[in-house]
C-alpha cells in the first residue's frame, strides 16, 4: 500500500509564508469547503483552545470543528494545502497539549461535536464518534445492552487519543486496554481519503493505530468489541504502613512477589496510590467481597494490613467510585483544567538495591515537598494480566511482556495556586532516575502521561521500543510529509 503526494504550486508558496498569511489562507479554505469553526474570541475559542494542562497554552492558527467526515477530509487537505501541521483533539487531555499541537500555529480539529455512541445488540459492537467522553461512552453503552469495554477512570478524557495509545484502566488486569478492543476504525489519512482499518483491511494502518493513532491520521469513527458488564464488582482499599523506606521496600517487594508470580488472580484490579499524607491500595474486584478478600488474605498477611472500604456495587456504581467526579456523562462543554508535571514508567520488578534508592528519595524528597504531588504504581502486567496475554503483534502498542512489563507508574506534581515552580521539574527527573539506574534499557514510558520535556527522538524510543522502526516505514508511507506532526510524532522513516 503506497500512496504519493506532490504540493501544489499554492501550497509550497504558502509552505514559507508568514505565520499571519497562513491563518488567513486556512481560514479561507475551510470556509470555501463548509468546514465549521471556532470564530477567533468567541465563546467556542476560549473554550476550545483552553488547554487541560494550563502550564502548556498554544495559539492554533485555526480550530475546525467538524461534525461530519467530509469535514474532517477537508479540514486535513486545507491543512496541506496551506502549509499547516494538523491535529485531532478529542477530549483535550493531552498532558502536553498535543491536541493543540504541541506548539503554535497548527490547525486544530476539535472533534468533541462528534460524540455519538451506539451499541449494535446483535454483533455488541460499539460505533463511537471520536469526541465522545469516557464516561459518555460508559454510559451510552451500558444503557443500551449492559455492556462495557475496558477503559481509563477519568469520565472526561477524549476516548480518541486514550484508546488510541493504550488505554490502560481499573479493568485491564482483567479485560485489557482499551485498544485491545477496538475491532475497526475509519481513519481520515493525510491526502484527504477516509480509509476503513481493521484485521482484514488496511491491516498495517491498522497494526499502527493500535498504539500510536495519533501520528497516522484522523480517526472519525471507532467501532469497539464489548463485554457484558459485570453485575458484581467490589471496591476496596487497604492502608500501607509505609512510614519509612525499610517498610516500603519490604512491603513493595512482597508486592511484586506476589503479582509476578501469579498471586494476583485475573479478577482482581489494583494500584498502590501514595501521596505527602500516607500510601494506600486501591483496588477493583469482579466478584463479591468474600471472594476479594480471601483472594487477598495471602499479599495482607505478608503486609500486615487490613482491607478496608469494602464496597459491592454494580460496573457503573465501581467506575462511579473511581472517577472522583460528581458528573459520569461528561459532554460539551467541558471546563476541568489544572496546572502540572508528569511522567511515566513502566518497569519489570524492581531490583532490591533499586527499591532501596526509590524508598530513599520517596521519604527523604518526595514527603517534603508541599506541593499536591502523587504517585500511582499500576498492578499492571504478570502471568495473569490480560493485557500481557495479547500477542505482540497485535498492534504497536509496545508493553506486553509479562515479566518486563510488571508496574506501570504516573508520577505526577501539581500546583494549586499560581505557575508551575522550575524545581518541579528536577523533583520529578529525580525520581524517575532513581527508578531508572539499574534498569538499562528494560524500562519504557506510557505516551498518555507525555513528558514534553523529552526530545522527540528519545520520546519516540520510550514510547514505542520495538514498534519504532516498523511505525516509523508505516509514517512514510501515509504520511511522508509529516502532515500529522506534533514534537514527539513517529518521524518518518528516511
Amino acid at each position: 500500500m503506497r500512496f504519493t503526494f506532490a504540493l501544489s504550486t499554492t501550497a509550497a508558496v504558502l509552505a514559507a509564508a508568514h505565520p499571519h498569511a497562513k491563518r488567513a489562507a486556512i481560514d479561507e479554505c475551510l470556509e470555501a469547503a463548509g468546514v465549521p469553526v471556532d470564530a477567533p474570541d468567541s465563546e467556542d475559542w476560549e473554550l476550545d483552545v483552553n488547554p487541560f494542562n494550563q502550564r502548556l497554552p498554544y495559539l492554533p492558527a485555526a480550530i475546525a470543528v467538524p461534525t461530519t467526515l467530509e469535514h474532517i477530509q477537508a479540514a486535513v487537505l486545507c491543512a496541506a494545502e496551506v502549509g499547516l501541521k494538523v491535529n485531532p483533539k478529542s477530549g483535550g487531555h493531552s498532558y502536553a497539549s498535543f491536541g493543540l499541537g504541541g506548539e503554535d500555529g497548527h490547525l486544530v480539529v476539535q472533534l468533541d461535536r462528534m460524540n455519538n455512541v451506539t451499541l449494535d445488540t446483535e454483533t455488541q459492537i460499539a460505533t463511537v464518534q471520536p469526541g465522545a467522553r469516557l464516561g459518555h461512552v460508559a454510559t451510552l453503552i451500558y444503557e443500551q445492552g449492559k455492556r462495557a469495554f475496558s477503559h481509563g477512570t477519568c469520565p472526561g478524557v477524549g476516548v480518541g487519543g486514550h484508546s488510541l495509545h493504550g488505554g490502560f484502566g481499573f479493568s485491564s488486569h482483567t479485560h485489557g486496554l482499551a485498544v485491545d478492543w477496538i475491532v475497526g476504525a475509519t481513519v481520515v489519512l493525510a491526502n484527504g481519503t477516509a480509509v476503513n482499518a481493521s484485521e482484514t483491511e488496511n491491516k498495517d494502518i491498522f497494526w499502527a493505530l493500535k498504539g500510536a493513532g495519533s501520528n497516522f491520521g484522523i480517526v472519525a469513527s471507532f467501532q469497539f468489541n464489548t463485554f457484558a458488564a459485570p453485575e458484581n464488582v467490589t471496591t476496596y482499599q487497604v492502608r500501607l504502613p509505609w512510614s519509612n523506606s525499610t517498610a516500603i521496600v519490604k512491603g513493595w517487594g512482597h508486592i511484586q512477589d506476589w503479582l509476578g508470580s501469579g498471586g494476583m488472580p485475573e479478577k482482581m484490579n489494583m494500584r498502590v496510590l501514595g501521596d505527602r499524607s500516607g500510601t494506600q491500595l486501591q483496588g477493583m474486584y469482579y466478584g463479591n467481597a468474600c471472594d476479594m478478600k480471601a483472594a487477598l488474605k495471602p499479599l495482607l498477611k505478608n503486609l500486615h494490613a487490613n482491607v478496608s472500604d469494602v464496597k459491592e456495587t454494580d460496573w457503573m456504581g465501581a467506575f462511579e467510585n473511581y472517577a472522583y467526579s460528581d458528573e459520569i456523562d461528561i459532554t460539551r462543554p467541558y471546563e476541568q483544567v489544572e496546572t502540572f508535571y508528569s511522567k511515566s514508567l513502566v518497569t519489570p520488578a524492581l531490583p532490591e538495591d533499586v527499591l532501596q534508592n526509590v524508598a530513599d528519595y520517596w521519604t527523604k524528597v518526595a514527603r517534603l515537598n508541599t506541593r499536591t504531588w502523587f504517585l500511582i504504581i499500576d498492578l499492571y502486567g504478570g502471568p495473569n494480566s490480560a493485557i500481557t496475554k495479547v500477542p505482540t503483534e497485535a498492534g504497536s502498542y509496545a508493553y506486553r511482556d509479562p515479566k518486563k512489563h510488571l508496574f506501570l507508574y504516573e508520577l505526577y506534581d501539581r500546583t494549586m495556586f499560581g505557575d508551575y515552580p522550575e524545581n518541579g521539574f528536577s523533583f520529578l527527573d529525580g525520581w524517575v532516575g532513581n527508578f531508572t539506574q539499574g534498569l538499562g534499557k528494560d524500562w519504557g514510558m506510557y505516551v498518555n502521561y507525555a513528558d514534553p520535556r523529552m526530545s522527540r527522538t528519545e520520546a519516540q524510543d520510550v514510547y514505542y521500543r520495538q514498534s519504532l522502526p516498523r511505525l516509523r516505514d508505516i509514517k512514510k508511507q501515509i504520511d511522508p510529509t509529516d502532515l500529522f506532526y506534533y514534537p514527539q510524532a513517529v518521524e518518518p522513516a528516511v
